[in-house]
């Protein structure tokens, strides 16, 4: 890869010193027997000292919840880990404003809301724990993108009608242009790394292109090309070794077929999964082990209504062996239409939206014994796990 001037920094190296002296100080135990014995132990214990403090330490565990946003009355709701209800927050969208989805920092206490407004899409920022709230770009529209992997700072793309351009916007309200092009539709973070792709078409009918950048955007490496199709809702694996993402046909058709492909995250080894739902606009997640990757599986691909329509849409939760490709279905809902599943941190849950005659809800389904239930019995939307 052209940019790979990667380092690591390794604690050890900083000790020559200290194993110096330790080697003088065994030279002069060889005159001394019975000190040699009791500098050896010091040496040692120096070394374990200082070999201890410069080795990282496991991070704190971290408290698990689950956010859902209620329609009436307003307000977000936070669940525990075995989803018991915590606490509610009310909270209430600006006027005109519809609640596009939430997306959780990963780590941290901050939240975003995308919003669909007269004025186009605006991102809020959310703070769980002061309940304060900012709007990063009040004067133009914004649209989310991804988190940065230590969820210090989100990808924006701002004023799309006007002077487009992709912004890392800081949770301390700092913020820094990317040098990559306005035609970018699509990022996502490489998990443990400064860098991340960006997806660009230049329009339709052109296909698009999928690429690795450095932090500041500067250089990149081309990763994946379709001149057929949009490559969307690209994800990383949770090591960032490997990368699923969506196929969308590049057709005039609104709501159309797809499929769900994974490669390395070096662009090698491209190779279609599964067939998935594609132009209602769910992404497939990874399962925090790596191991299997959930989606939403469209149920009724024959039905013309539902290439133009989303209301005529069936669609059911589904996971996937990255292995060995092999499919279970989750759900078995036979009207209405699912979107994307959300893991839990443990990889025992996922949640996820339900929409059934116009009426939205957050189910959850329990991986290991299969059981799908409501969450909650009042309309809500837009499930997100927060650690923190």
């Amino acid at each position: 890869m052209p940019f790979n001037s990667f380092f690591t920094l390794h604690p050890g190296r900083r000790f020559p010193l200290l194993t110096d002296h330790c080697s003088l100080f065994t030279d002069h135990c060889s005159l001394i027997t019975d000190h040699c014995s009791l500098i050896t132990v010091y040496c040692s214990l120096i070394t374990f000292y200082f070999l201890s403090s410069c080795s990282p330490h496991p991070p704190s565990s971290l408290q698990t919840s689950l956010l859902v946003y209620r329609f009436s009355p307003p307000a977000l709701l936070e669940y525990s880990e075995d989803l018991r209800l915590l606490r509610e927050i009310p909270f209430s969208l600006p006027p005109n404003c519809g609640l596009f989805d939430l997306f959780p920092a990963p780590v941290g206490s901050f939240l975003l809301l995308e919003l669909n407004c007269p004025g186009g899409q605006t991102v809020l920022l959310f703070d769980l724990e002061t309940g304060s709230t900012s709007q990063p770009f009040p004067n133009t529209d914004s649209h989310f993108l991804a988190w940065q992997s230590d969820g210090r700072a989100a990808y924006l793309k701002v004023d799309s009608l006007g002077s487009p351009r992709i912004l890392r916007a800081y949770v301390d309200g700092g913020q820094d242009a990317l040098s990559i092009p306005e035609f970018t539709y699509d990022l996502a973070a490489q998990p443990n790394s400064p860098h991340f792709t960006f997806t660009l078409s230049r329009g339709l009918g052109y296909g698009s292109e999928l690429s690795l950048a450095s932090s500041d955007g500067r250089r990149a490496a081309l990763l994946y090309s379709d001149p057929y199709h949009y490559i969307s809702f690209v994800r990383f694996s949770p090591d960032g070794e490997q990368i699923a993402f969506i196929k969308i046909p590049d057709t005039q058709t609104p709501f159309t077929m797809g499929e769900l492909w994974v490669m390395k995250a070096d662009g090698s080894n491209p190779r279609k999964l599964a067939d998935a739902d594609a132009g209602h606009g769910y992404a497939a997640n990874w399962s925090p082990d790596g191991t299997k990757i959930a989606f939403v599986v469209r149920e009724n691909p024959a039905d013309p209504q539902a290439d133009v329509s989303s209301d005529a849409l069936i669609s059911n939760i589904y996971i996937v062996e990255v292995d060995s490709g092999q499919m279970t279905p989750l759900t078995f809902f036979e009207q209405g239409y699912v979107e994307t599943p959300h893991w839990s941190p443990q990889g025992n849950i996922l949640a996820f939206n339900r929409v059934v005659d116009g009426r939205m809800s957050v189910f959850i389904v329990e991986t290991a014994s299969g059981e799908v239930k409501p969450l909650e019995t009042e309309p809500a939307c837009c499930p997100a796990w927060m650690r923190k």
